[in-house]
């Protein structure tokens, strides 16, 4: 290293060395490092990683660095493809510059770091590169990090939907609940859609699967029946629950309320009661919250059943067989019929075709 070359000492570039540097100054200063090759340099393939003894072409690349104090730097690099004799041209193999990267490894390392604790958007906005760039280098660091999913001891799988974004755009999301880690993520929430995880499962992956749990979503329910002849579709408390308070409670909410528009008072107790409505008891945690509660219901039959028969609904899942859950339907959906609330009564009649899955919770 030559103290009289400043440039020199921050290294990094092996197998070249500098031979300019120029400062532009603008809006935005910035510094150009321009490399040369360094003698006696070895060539390696990048392909199999053995000494080439020829080059066989040379293409100039810039590619971005570390800033340099204020200045946002730019490395010149002449890229060399070597004439290898297992492989025939291919690039030269880098420490410091990925096969195809527009970016130095230190500079991606960097952007990487700050990812982990940063939005991509703002990472993007402090290192002044593309988003697309930082988005992929964030991708390789998670792989990296994280390592491809491995899928030959997966015999259970968890499936659901996710809102990307607003105006009714999903994604699908599949994990190996045993394991708590994500296998895969896709667009959509169609049968099409998951197709590639099945693809990517492959056969004999996917004559493991011994059961699915999911939503009610039929496209799901009908792709899993499709290519996993010996999995159980199992539909999980939480959707169905979730589904529960938005279909009757808050259903029989809004009758009520409707019900009582001359009564102000009363409802607008039960206008604001949504919330209260919709949580488990056990998790309700002041006393005056308790207290609404049980006067809420004891005031109001049609709300007292709905809520009383949800808990009762849970009861599916804690049954000790899938006869055991089989009968408690039975006896569920007698209450649910005979309390001629139609918003109950239209959900025991859609939930029926979901029995199966129901029972197999167990």
């Amino acid at each position: 290293m030559s103290f009289d070359d400043p440039m020199s000492w921050l290294g990094g570039w092996e197998g070249y060395r500098v031979e300019t540097v120029q400062r532009r100054e603008g809006e935005q200063p910035e510094v150009w490092i321009f490399l040369g090759f360094q003698p006696g340099a070895a060539l390696i393939c990048d392909g199999c990683g053995e000494a080439a003894d020829a080059v066989h072409d040379i293409e100039c690349r810039v590619v971005r660095d570390l800033p340099i104090l204020d200045a946002t730097t730019f490395v010149s690099v002449p890229r060399r493809r070597v004439t290898c004799p297992r492989c025939g041209p291919r690039l030269e193999r880098l420490s410091w510059l990925e096969r195809y990267a527009r970016v130095t490894t230190r500079l991606a390392e960097s952007v990487g770091r700050l990812c982990a604790v940063l939005p991509v958007k703002h990472v993007a906005a402090f290192f002044d590169l593309h988003w697309s760039t930082v988005k992929a280098i964030d991708t390789h660091r998670l792989l990296v990090a994280l390592n491809p999913p491995e899928f030959s001891s997966v015999e259970v799988l968890a499936m659901d939907e996710f809102a990307l974004r607003k105006g009714h755009r999903y994604a699908t999301v599949v994990v190996d609940p045993r394991r708590r880690r994500v296998l895969w993520v896709g667009k959509g929430r169609g049968r099409e859609d998951l197709r590639p995880f099945f693809d990517l499962l492959g056969t004999a992956g996917c004559h493991r699967i011994k059961a699915v749990a999911m939503d009610m979503n039929a496209a799901y329910a009908r792709e899993v029946e499709a290519r996993c002849p010996h999995a159980v579709v199992v539909y999980d408390l939480f959707h169905v629950i979730a589904k529960y308070g938005r279909e009757v409670i808050d259903r029989v909410r809004v009758d009520e309320a409707n019900r009582l528009r001359h009564d102000k008072k009363a409802r607008k107790v039960v206008k604001t009661a949504r919330w209260l409505l919709l949580r488990n008891r056990e998790t309700i945690v002041r006393e005056e919250d308790h207290v609404r509660l049980d006067e809420l219901l004891a005031a109001n039959q049609s709300l007292m059943t709905a809520y009383v028969l949800r808990d009762e609904l849970k009861d599916l899942w804690r049954a000790a067989s899938p006869e055991a859950a089989r009968n408690a339907w039975h006896a569920w959906a007698r209450k649910a019929r005979d309390s001629a609330i139609p918003a109950l009564m239209r959900f025991a009649k859609r939930l029926e075709p979901y029995l199966a899955g129901i029972a197999a919770a167990d």
